[in-house]
């Protein structure tokens, strides 16, 4: 999930967010339902995408869960209550954490096609792949880089980057696999998509609440990837997602394809979009939720994922065989780029 990392988001999400009143509420029942439902009411930023994706009417989620709440005989009732309650956002970002555990939504990626296979993946990495900082990566036959990154949880060091790139130096193009990955650090995110430009990107936006409404938004602020003095990678690339792109993955998927020499294939991502905020409760459980909409290029949310620019599922056929459909069409992309050009310089 995103941490909360880069300074100029975190210091004005803190600016906008404080000019929010908050209300007391008592350490009861009653208390803490009225206190995480005005939380999220009041904070929350997707109700109006919420309510276009699948009819969310937050004020029908309070008449439907305030007697539930009221008829809780224990406090691992009333947890489970109000995870539900929470869970009708429909929002990955959006848990609930205290002694009996954390609620949290997963079926932003469980009620879609899995369209990964680490085993099946094997059969591509083999056992002599490099890994370094996380990302596993090797050469595929015919001169095609494949990188695998699971995870931003961890930052990618320059030299790394640089090494990881050298050793593909003599690659056609490069298959990016992020399948799967469910997030972790924006600034991970960015560290790796800024070695596939030489330029300064302008690749979305963000908002901040400035008031309770349910509308309450600041204006967009551009948002930029910096150029890195890493070693950069200007051939073509094919990014591959689905469901399991979530959060960091999906704001290194915004930016990607804003990039010249990427191109996506997959699945749609699984969104998650929404600089997470926490907040307390009267009996000390915490809230996490989504406070900050992030924007692409045009202005459009990507809190329900990201199309890809050709949509490839895994065949049961390739499966069966042990082969990754996505995967093969990324490289038969990639060699038709080639052999295009090759065509044009000769012409």
């Amino acid at each position: 999930m995103f941490k909360r990392t880069l300074t100029y988001i975190t210091a004005t999400l803190l600016l906008f967010t404080g000019c929010i009143g908050e209300e007391e509420y008592s350490d009861s029942r009653n208390g803490n339902f009225e206190a995480l439902w005005s939380i999220i009411d009041e904070r929350y930023c997707f109700f109006p995408q919420a309510e276009e994706e699948f009819g969310l009417n937050w004020n029908a989620v309070y008449d439907e869960y305030k007697p539930k709440a009221d008829a809780c005989e224990s406090e691992a009732e009333l947890f489970d209550v109000l995870g539900d309650m929470l869970k009708e956002l429909r929002d990955g970002h959006v848990n609930l954490v205290s002694a009996y555990g954390t609620s949290y939504y997963w079926d932003w990626k469980l009620s879609y096609p899995a369209n990964f296979s680490d085993s099946i993946q094997r059969n591509y990495l083999g056992n002599d792949f490099r890994l370094t900082n996380g990302i596993k990566y090797k050469e595929l036959p015919d001169s095609i880089g494949y990188i695998y990154v699971g995870s931003f949880e961890s930052n990618f060091g320059t030299d790394n980057l640089t090494i990881m790139l050298n050793n593909l130096k003599n690659c056609k193009g490069i298959v990016l696999d992020i399948r799967n990955n469910g997030g972790g650090m924006i600034t991970a995110a960015e560290k790796l998509a800024s070695v596939f430009t030489e330029e300064r990107i302008h690749f979305g936006y963000i908002q901040h609440k400035t008031g309770k409404g349910h509308n309450d938004f600041s204006s967009p602020e551009k948002l930029y990837l910096e150029k890195t003095k890493s070693s950069k990678w200007l051939r073509p690339v094919v990014l591959l997602t689905n469901r399991g792109v979530y959060s960091a993955a999906n704001h290194f998927t915004m930016i990607m394809r804003e990039l010249p020499n990427v191109y996506v294939i997959g699945d749609r991502t699984g969104g998650g979009s929404g600089m997470p905020l926490s907040r307390t409760l009267p009996n000390g459980w915490t809230v996490r939720f989504s406070a900050c909409p992030m924007l692409d290029i045009d202005g459009n949310h990507t809190e329900f994922g990201i199309e890809p620019d050709r949509r490839v599922d895994l065949t049961e056929q390739d499966w069966n065989n042990g082969r990754d459909t996505m995967i093969e069409n990324a490289k038969r992309f990639i060699l038709d780029y080639c052999d295009k050009k090759a065509n044009e310089q000769t012409q």
